[in-house]
């Protein structure tokens, strides 16, 4: 196993060659859309925990299941409303003769996940039809390989227990494998990302050079720290993930490498996989480095190094991220510690 790692150089997702990401939002909605866009279909799964989740076809990325790529994945905010995204998205990609082939006819592919961020003080009185379909076709028009992170697209409403929420990214590059690992993340959690009422990030251990402030772990945790306050909504949370590799793996071996990648979440955020959460990891492989060698070894390397990576990531969604302009809104990080 590799005993150094690098970041990319976006030190984002989309450092893993083939593909892009894209946001749209509303601000004074105070939520939006998160899309990943896949130059080619790419193998992906994905690993589903905490008790209040909220996807679309999910059940297709298991291993046993006919279609082994995806088009995008979307994730939203929006509740059960932002599943409407993932329309716009299919829609973005029919136009574009995107989608898996069954006869004359394509479908496009697009797994998505959603998370709560209908009482951040944006106005949801939308009518009849939620904004969501239009936002995720908008996302899709916008992915490129640099993004923005912090507020914007589906983390613009996100929350955690006590500093605003938001999407972060990050990207590990193993030497041994020549293979690289991106993670791009939604954070809302129930939980915290800091360690109690201190700067200092849970992830700290995993951070490479200061890209979440440089600042390590406290000298003391006090007890309370285990313990934030909690925003006691019953499904009002959630944090959404996604992990990728250009290495070559099979449908099997990525769900693999989405359930190693979960481990990320639970090394910066406390607590998680709550059942006042709906976690999600969607993990994908771009298949361009082939692995020689000791397979096994080599996919437990990589989940590892997704599990260090993903972590990386939700520090800095929490890092970047800035308050929302309403009332009793919670502060950004750098609002509150500078």
């Amino acid at each position: 196993m590799t005993s150094a790692l690098i970041p990319g150089p976006l030190n984002a997702v989309t450092d893993v060659a083939g593909l892009r990401v894209g946001h749209a939002d509303d601000a004074a909605l105070a939520s939006g859309v998160t899309v990943v866009l896949f130059d080619q279909p790419a193998i992906a799964s994905v690993d589903v925990r905490g008790g209040g989740p909220g996807v679309r076809e999910t059940e297709l990325l298991a291993p046993e299941r006919t279609v082994q790529r995806i088009d995008a994945l979307c994730l939203s905010g929006g509740s059960v409303f932002g599943l409407d995204a993932a329309s716009g998205v299919t829609a973005a990609l029919a136009e574009a003769g995107r989608g898996f082939q069954v006869g004359a006819a394509r479908a496009p592919i697009v797994p998505a996940a959603i998370l709560f961020d209908l009482l951040n003080g944006g106005d949801k009185a939308w009518g009849r039809y939620p904004p969501y379909r239009e936002l995720g076709f908008a996302a899709t028009e916008a992915a490129e390989t640099r993004f923005a992170l912090g507020s914007v697209g589906a983390g613009l409403g996100a929350r955690t227990a006590t500093l605003k929420g938001g999407v972060g990214t990050a990207s590990s590059v193993i030497g041994d494998l020549g293979v690289t690992v991106g993670a791009l993340v939604a954070v809302n959690a129930l939980g915290s990302a800091t360690v109690g009422d201190a700067p200092e990030f849970w992830a700290a251990p995993f951070e490479i050079g200061a890209e979440f402030g440089g600042l390590g772990l406290p000298r003391i945790t006090p007890p309370e720290a285990w313990f934030p306050p909690a925003k006691p909504q019953a499904g009002a949370h959630t944090t959404l993930a996604f992990v990728a590799t250009d290495a070559v793996l099979t449908k099997t071996e990525v769900r693999t490498l989405a359930v190693m990648a979960q481990d990320g979440l639970a090394r910066a955020l406390v607590p998680v996989h709550t059942p006042l959460d709906g976690d999600v990891v969607f993990a994908a492989s771009t298949e361009r480095v082939g692995l020689g060698g000791d397979r096994v070894a080599a996919l437990a390397t990589i989940g590892h190094v997704a599990a260090m990576t993903l972590a990386r990531a939700v520090a800095r969604g929490v890092y970047e991220a800035t308050p929302l302009p309403f009332p009793g809104a919670q502060p950004g990080w750098r609002g509150r510690f500078g």
